[in-house]
């Protein structure tokens, strides 16, 4: 049996009900809602001028008796479509003086707990709250939405269509499944709106809910290496990957050896390597975690995160690498944890070293270089395993 392929189109009031009875669904994988007002207004001028518009994908997704449809491209224009229909889009600027107020005037209330977050949007954040238009709006709260005003016209959405293809694998096999959607979401075009490595990477294992969680810790989003350019978050699995191989291999001599040039690769080969369990560049993920058995380490690792106090914004991945590299092997690849009693020493040698470090002009022009990068594993884990406390879990 083959994987088979079906196209169709349906009315985009019939798009909209998929979407509130929860028919299709986002993989958790997917992307937050990016596109601005302009984006929205300019597909509901397309489609009245009765233009082409891109179909949308879904894909059939099967565990046991139970089945989803998983929408692999054209979250953006569904999600458009859906707020034109609502009339709202969500209000950045009001949603930031909102939550200044909560922190200045209301310290025992959490926003988020009135408040959708419309950083990490996506339509689930409505449709969580009721399946019809009329309960939706009765839900919505002050500072979150404003209205589109698209001025639609009587019967748009019942006289429009948007097209689909509908893929369906031709197994139940979870992993099979994985593999044909990882290589379907990786090689489409969602409107040029280019991906990010990790929103591309996590294609890979979003559908084992187990790496799906351990990939994807929340904490790890709350570090940032701050540049002229912008905010850069940390990267879990760079140092997930990076500290695999050193461990199956001792050291840190032939870390990321021939990928100098394609790294993200090498990420991609390690993701893969956890996902089959494989003996290869990065060691058995489960010699590592037997039975996937990682939530103390990881609560450890938090927790001493949270000791150290580590500050959230960094000036180089020189801090960041000193930092995290020798913390996240202590605690999640030794299952051990540091002396409480000597965090203001350890960090204040980790401050020293990283001064040290510095002095080397080319090290700070050049800090991706192999060479540099296998030096700062080697240090970071140098100095942690001065401070790191056997047998912790």
């Amino acid at each position: 049996m083959e994987n088979r392929v079906y196209y169709g189109q349906y009315s985009l009031k019939h798009w909209i009900n998929l979407i509130l009875k929860k028919n299709i669904a986002l993989p958790e994988y997917q992307r937050y809602f990016v596109w601005n007002e302009n984006k929205v207004a300019n597909l509901i001028e397309a489609f009245s001028n009765k233009q082409f518009i891109p179909p949308v994908t879904i894909g059939a997704f099967k565990i046991g008796d139970t089945s989803q449809n998983l929408i692999l491209d054209g979250q953006q224009r569904l999600t458009s479509i859906l707020l034109a229909y609502l009339d709202l889009y969500p209000d950045e600027k009001t949603y930031k003086k909102t939550i200044e107020i909560f922190a200045s005037e209301n310290d025992d209330s959490e926003p988020g707990e009135l408040l959708d977050n419309v950083f990490e949007w996506t339509f689930h954040k409505l449709t969580e709250k009721a399946s019809s238009k009329q309960e939706i709006l009765k839900k919505i709260q002050d500072g979150n939405y404003k209205k589109t005003n698209l001025n639609i016209k009587e019967n748009f959405f019942e006289e429009n269509f948007l097209g689909f293809s509908y893929l369906v694998p031709s197994t139940n096999d979870e992993k099979i499944q994985q593999k044909y959607y990882s290589s379907v979401f990786r090689n489409i075009n969602i409107q040029g709106e280019t991906l990010l490595p990790q929103e591309s990477r996590a294609s890979l294992y979003f559908l084992d809910k187990d790496l799906t969680q351990f990939f994807t810790k929340r904490f790890t989003q709350n570090f940032v290496i701050k540049g002229f350019s912008g905010e850069t978050k940390i990267d879990f699995v760079r140092f997930l990957a990076l500290l695999s191989q050193y461990n199956k291999d001792g050291g840190s001599e032939y870390v990321a050896r021939s990928y100098k040039q394609i790294m993200e690769k090498y990420y991609e080969e390690y993701i893969y390597s956890a996902i089959s369990d494989s003996d290869g560049r990065y060691g058995k993920f489960s010699s590592i975690f037997p039975g996937k058995q990682y939530d103390l380490r990881l609560t450890t690792l938090q927790s001493t995160i949270d000791e150290m106090k580590i500050y959230e914004k960094f000036s180089s991945i020189i801090d960041l690498d000193m930092y995290f590299f020798g913390l996240i092997y202590t605690t999640v690849f030794l299952g051990k944890t540091v002396d409480k009693n000597k965090i203001k020493e350890l960090k204040e040698n980790i401050e020293s070293n990283i001064t040290e470090l510095r002095k080397d002009a080319q090290h700070v022009r050049a800090p991706g270089h192999l060479k540099y990068l296998r030096l700062r594993i080697d240090e970071s884990i140098k100095l942690y395993n001065k401070y790191a406390i056997k047998n912790a879990l």
